[in-house]
């Protein structure tokens, strides 16, 4: 967790920054899934689930290899990874 402040103040000092969280694991998730018209409610863990996403990052950058260049920085434990994920503009 220190790793992740570190990198957050990182972000903040260069400009970056606009929000990130760490979240809940599965446990406490629930999902909402469409299928065959109809919308049905999922209480976590879901056990088909090969990943989970811990958290995220919402910073903003000039070009996809700027974002790159940052997730390189972020601290992951051996096997983790990064999705880098442009948004939908407003």
């Amino acid at each position: 967790m220190q790793g992740h402040g570190r990198f957050a103040q990182e972000l903040q000092a260069a400009g970056k920054m606009v929000h990130g969280e760490r979240l809940r694991p599965d446990s406490a998730a629930s999902r909402v899934r469409f299928k065959a018209g109809q919308r049905r409610v999922m209480d976590g863990p879901f056990t088909e689930t090969k990943e989970a996403l811990g958290g995220f990052y919402l910073i903003e950058c000039d070009t996809k290899q700027e974002a790159v260049e940052w997730a390189k920085k972020i601290p992951l434990r051996d096997g983790g990874f990064v999705d880098v994920r442009p948004i939908w503009p407003m």
